[in-house]
Order: structure tokens, then C-alpha cells, then sequence
């Protein structure tokens, strides 16, 4: 793929107006349609953004022959309706995460982007931050030593009424999939899937996690996570990677870090950031900006999966999530399981 990258926008959310906002500075890419489930949600938002075409429907922008690539940002329990869709009218994907409401749908998903030669990725940007990938770097190369434990949480303290998407199981509701897909996959990122899992959590009489603590274990390695993530509480949202050699420690917001610093026994901390000497610079992007390179760059190389963000990657934090939610109590209609 060469030239301007064209995206299509498939719902209007406040996730959507975050992606458009940083794409109107990115090079070379533009949105050229944008599609909700009603014609004056989807004009509203093209007019916000000076997109050229709007759709009441998701089957429109799917069948416009001048999008390249959709960016589905629908809640996760319309994901994989929604990406196959795009999918099956032959568009590459960027799908939001959680990836899907369980591994199965996600399972879906890949073997039909891959059965069709389409690109498909997770947009779990925090992969894709400069800083993020600076410690996998330093990690990888033996600058802690070996994993012991990681540390993580994500929570907001509300409050988010019955009525909230975030409270609706119909939805995907609950504090697992919206929040703590961050820190599962920032232990997985460096550790791979568990083969442990156990969890505690508090449920909403909706019967969603309004509170989860999670304990993942890998054997082998002889390391282990403990990982929270809240609907009900303001945590302090940092993570910490802990070796036979040294720490590393990220502040508040370490899903889409500025910064870490390095402690090392008989040194100096060592602080990180994206434009430190030490770290990968920027090149001026910020937020969502890195994911969208991300894709670009992929579509443009000709590749059907990131290396940042691997759909195996994608499939494991499901199964790990799906895991969890089986220990805690928490089904979805699409589990095809009954909630008593």
C-alpha cells in the first residue's frame, strides 16, 4: 500500500473522537467515512471532523471501496460482529480491546483475517508507546535479571450508576475487560500467558466486576502477577517489574507512560523517558498517534499482523481474561452460559 492511508471510523464514542483527534495530524493518513447505527450520530461526527462521508450503517462503510483500513471503536461486545463485517467486505482492521467479549470470538476474528490475508490488530496501544518498548528492550537484554513479580492496577472511582455502559453485561460491562486488560497485558507482555490464574472480585447487582484482584503464576519462570482493576476505586494506576537484578517502576498512567525509572542495586536510578537519549524518541506522535504508525507502517510493509501487538498476544490475554472471569462468577450471553 502506498499513498494516503484512508480509514473508515466505525462508531462515534468518545474512543472514536479520541482516535479522530490524533489522526488529524498524522501523515499521510485521512478519515474518509465514518459509519454509526443512526445517520444523524454518524453526520454529527463527520461534520465535527470534516469527514467526507457518513453511514447509519456499519454494512455501508464496509462496502465503500475507498476505505483501506476501519478503526472499530464500538463497545467490546459489538467487536467481533462489527471487525468480521469489515473483515468478510475485505478491509483490514485496527479493533479496540478488549479485543472481544471471550477467546472465542477473538478466535474468530484471527482465523478469518488470516484465511483472508487481511490485517488485523488489537489496539492495545500501550504496546506501541516508545516508552513501553523501551523497557521490554532493557528487560529482554538482562537489565533486571530474571522476572519475579509483577505489579499493576487500574482503577476509577466512579461512580458509574446501574444505567452506565460500564455497569450493562449485555455490554461487556465490568471493570475486567475496560480496565483490566491493561494490566493483564502488561504482565503478559513480558511474561506470556499463565498457566495459573486465580482471582476475587466484588459484583454489581447486574452481576459485572465493579472490583477484581488477580494472581497470575507462571511455573516455569517462577515469577508471578498481582493485578487489580476497580469500576469503584481510584488506584494508583502504576506497575512495577521486579528481577533477580534490579526493578523497574512506572507512575500513575503507566498504560501510556511518559516515563520509568531503573533501580539497580549499587546504582543510580535511572529514569527513562521517550525522549531521553537512553529511550526511542517520539517522532512527534502522541497517544493514539503511535498505534495508527503502527498500522500504517504494517499496511504499507504488505504485513497481515503487527509485530508490536501479535494476534497470539491478543488470543492469550483473552483466554487469560476469559480465565478470570470464570473463577469470579462473570458470564456474558455470549459465553453461551446461563447466569444464575
Amino acid at each position: 500500500m502506498s499513498g494516503t492511508v484512508r480509514w473508515g471510523v466505525l462508531a462515534t464514542g468518545g474512543i472514536a473522537t479520541t482516535f479522530a483527534e490524533d489522526l488529524r495530524s498524522m501523515p499521510d493518513t485521512e478519515v474518509v467515512a465514518v459509519a454509526s447505527r443512526t445517520d444523524a450520530s454518524a453526520q454529527a461526527f463527520a461534520e465535527r471532523f470534516g469527514i467526507p462521508r457518513a453511514y447509519g450503517s456499519w454494512a455501508a462503510l464496509a462496502a465503500d471501496d475507498e476505505v483501506d483500513v476501519v478503526y472499530v471503536a464500538t463497545p467490546h461486545s459489538a467487536h467481533r460482529e462489527a471487525a468480521a463485517l469489515c473483515l468478510e467486505a475485505g478491509k483490514h482492521v485496527l479493533c479496540e480491546k478488549a479485543f472481544t467479549l471471550n477467546a472465542r470470538e477473538a478466535d474468530e476474528l484471527v482465523k478469518l483475517a488470516r484465511d483472508r490475508g487481511l490485517f488485523l490488530m488489537e489496539a492495545m496501544w500501550t504496546y506501541c508507546n516508545p516508552v513501553i518498548r523501551r523497557m521490554t528492550e532493557l528487560v529482554r537484554d538482562g537489565a533486571i535479571g530474571e522476572i519475579r513479580t509483577v505489579q499493576a492496577d487500574f482503577g476509577l472511582a466512579g461512580p458509574f450508576g446501574p444505567e452506565h455502559r460500564l455497569r450493562d453485561r449485555a455490554l461487556g460491562g465490568g471493570a475486567l475487560l475496560d480496565l483490566g486488560v491493561y494490566p493483564v497485558s502488561f504482565a503478559q507482555l513480558l511474561l506470556g500467558e499463565p498457566d495459573r490464574v486465580q482471582a476475587d472480585a466484588v459484583l454489581s447487582p447486574e452481576g459485572v466486576d465493579l472490583h477484581t484482584a488477580m494472581l497470575l503464576g507462571w511455573s516455569e519462570a517462577g515469577a508471578s502477577a498481582l493485578l487489580n482493576c476497580s469500576l469503584v476505586a481510584d488506584t494508583p494506576q502504576t506497575a512495577a517489574v521486579t528481577g533477580t537484578k534490579g526493578r523497574i517502576e512506572f507512575p500513575r498512567g503507566f498504560f501510556y507512560p511518559e516515563r520509568f525509572v531503573l533501580h539497580r542495586p549499587g546504582r543510580e536510578p535511572e529514569e527513562f523517558t521517550a525522549g531521553s537519549a537512553g529511550g526511542a524518541g517520539t517522532g512527534g506522535l502522541r497517544g493514539m498517534q503511535f498505534e495508527q504508525a503502527e498500522v500504517v507502517r504494517a499496511l504499507r510493509a504488505g504485513e497481515t499482523e503487527s509485530p508490536l501487538v501479535p494476534l497470539d498476544g491478543s488470543l492469550a490475554v483473552m483466554r487469560t481474561l476469559d480465565a478470570v472471569r470464570d473463577r469470579i462468577g462473570v458470564r456474558y450471553a455470549a459465553d453461551g452460559i446461563t447466569q444464575e
